[in-house]
């Protein structure tokens, strides 16, 4: 159970959650590469060859539908299927070096107005917020 405290910290953190992603989407489309494609691949980059399950679960949809947008992917040359070589019945997903590029290309567009509004802060402040960064991320590894 949570206490009061730690309830309305759940709340505030996912609306700012909400409207930081967001304004990342509106800073950082690249050409025709749409919010969920570039969700799924920036995962697959930071955590390595995933079965389509991990990666599923992890931008929350069901298997089906991102069955689908890895089709699209490999279409794209932005990932590639291979063989778990520990087991060979799960196919884990990789990204190419095309994929690779499109997510630098993103990344200045997504993090270039993000950026500019934390180079507006006083440096105790960004401090603060890298830190915060590091327990969000524990907080979400789980």
């Amino acid at each position: 159970m949570y206490d009061a405290r730690s309830g309305e910290m759940a709340v505030r953190l996912q609306a700012s959650s909400i409207r930081l992603l967001r304004l990342a989407r509106r800073d950082g489309q690249a050409g025709d590469l749409s919010g969920p494609k570039l969700s799924a691949l920036s995962f697959v980059a930071l955590a390595g060859p995933v079965s389509l399950g991990e990666l599923a679960a992890a931008e929350q949809v069901r298997p089906p539908t991102m069955t689908r947008l890895v089709d699209r992917m490999l279409e794209e040359n932005l990932v590639t299927r291979e063989v778990d070589p520990k087991d060979r019945r799960i196919i884990r997903i990789a990204v190419t070096e095309e994929g690779r590029r499109l997510i630098e290309q993103a990344r200045p567009q997504g993090e270039g107005g993000l950026a500019a509004r934390l180079h507006c802060l006083a440096d105790s402040e960004r401090r603060a917020i890298a830190r915060a960064v590091e327990l969000l991320e524990r907080v979400t590894r789980t």
